[in-house]
C-alpha cells in the first residue's frame, strides 16, 4: 500500500484555477479523486496546496469534501510533499500526483505501485518516453529515499519533487514502466483546449459509467476523431 499525494494549486498560469473549474457539477479535482480512489494500491490521500490566499478557497473544498490536505509553502513542492507524509505517520511508499490529470487511470496507479514494490525499486515511473498518454502520469517513490532528497535538494529539485532521484540514477534503483505500442495523446489539462476535450469525454461517458476505463477514453476517440489531442512531448 502507499499513500498518495495529489499536487495542486490554484495559480496555474496558463489555465488559472483549472482545478476548481466545473466538470459535470463538481470541481475538477473532485473528478480526478473520486477516479484515483478506485486504486486499490492506496491507503489512502492527501492534497498538497500552498499556504497562499489564493489557495484558500481550494483547501476549503478539500475540508468540506472531507479530503485531507496539508499546506506548506508555493515553490517548495518537495517540503509540502514531506509535511504531508509526516502529518500521515510517515508510510513506506508515496504515489506523486498531480492535480491536471482528472482522466487518471486506477489500473495504472496499481501497476506502478505493485511493480514498484516488487522491484524494490526507489522510484517507479510512467512518464519515460511519453508512451502512456500525458495525463496518466503516475510516480511511485520509497519514503526514506524522499526524506534523504529532502536534506540535499535545491533550486529546481525542490520544486520538482522527484527530478534530484530520476537525474541522479547512479544513486538511486529507478523503474520505468513503459506502453508498447505508445500512446501520443494528451489527456492533461494545460490548456482552454485540453478542458474542452476532457469535458467532452465526462458529459459523453460519466452518465452511464462513471468508472469509465482508459480504454473507454480510447474507444471514444476512435468514435470521435475530430477531438483527439496529441502529446507534443515523445
Amino acid at each position: 500500500m502507499a499513500l498518495a499525494i495529489l499536487q495542486a494549486r490554484m495559480s496555474s498560469t496558463r489555465l488559472p484555477g483549472k482545478v476548481m473549474k466545473d466538470l459535470l457539477g463538481e470541481p475538477m479535482i473532485g473528478r480526478q479523486i473520486e477516479r484515483v480512489r478506485r486504486a486499490r494500491s492506496l491507503s489512502g490521500l492527501v492534497v498538497a496546496t500552498s499556504t497562499g490566499a489564493e489557495d484558500d478557497g481550494l483547501a476549503d473544498w478539500c475540508a468540506s469534501a472531507g479530503v485531507d490536505v496539508f499546506r506548506g509553502a508555493l515553490d517548495d513542492v518537495l517540503s509540502r510533499f514531506l509535511g504531508a507524509l509526516e502529518m500521515k505517520g510517515w508510510p513506506d511508499q508515496v504515489v506523486r500526483l498531480t492535480a491536471d490529470c482528472p482522466l487518471a487511470d486506477p489500473e495504472l496507479i496499481d501497476r506502478a505501485v505493485g511493480e514498484h514494490i516488487a522491484t524494490a525499486a526507489d522510484y517507479t515511473h510512467v512518464q519515460g518516453r511519453w508512451t502512456f498518454p500525458k495525463g496518466l502520469d503516475v510516480e511511485v517513490c520509497r519514503t526514506a529515499v524522499l526524506r534523504a532528497v529532502g536534506q540535499e535538494a535545491t533550486g529546481p529539485d525542490r520544486e520538482h519533487v522527484t527530478r534530484f532521484i530520476y537525474t541522479h540514477p547512479e544513486r538511486f534503483k529507478v523503474h520505468a514502466i513503459h506502453r508498447d505500442p505508445p500512446l501520443r495523446y494528451r489527456w492533461t489539462v494545460d490548456t482552454a483546449e485540453d478542458f474542452a476535450f476532457v469535458q467532452a469525454v465526462y458529459a459523453d461517458l460519466y452518465p452511464s459509467n462513471p468508472a469509465f476505463t482508459s480504454q473507454d477514453i480510447l474507444d471514444w476517440q476512435e468514435r470521435h476523431p475530430d477531438r483527439v489531442l496529441v502529446n507534443a512531448d515523445t
